[in-house]
């Protein structure tokens, strides 16, 4: 007598993973921090061009704020904790914050 058996496949499931999520880095404007200053960190922290932290700063400046750049929590807040620190050592009170991107 022959059993009659039926195979189904092994159903596998993926962990459903989560893109990170974004956090923006956002330069304050301040009335004290020489432009060029600031330049000077966009370049050197944010690994911008003359032209592009020139235009950041100008947005700061012009509106208050400016969104510099959008990326991984831990490395949005490196990177604004750098541009802060660089600020205090040259006497400035330049404001870099990170927030979560919407």
């Amino acid at each position: 007598m022959a059993e009659n058996t039926t195979i189904k496949p092994k159903t596998t499931t993926k962990p459903k993973l989560e893109r990170p999520k974004l956090y923006k880095v956002i330069l304050v404007n301040d009335d004290y921090t020489p432009r060029e200053f600031v330049t000077m960190v966009l370049k050197a922290v944010f690994r911008m061009s003359e032209e592009t932290g020139n235009r950041v700063m100008m947005t700061a400046h012009k509106m208050g704020v400016a969104v510099v750049v959008v990326c991984a929590k831990d490395i949005a807040e490196t990177k604004a904790k750098e541009a802060v620190d660089l600020a205090k050592e040259a006497g400035f009170p330049l404001m870099f914050i990170t927030e979560p991107e919407e």
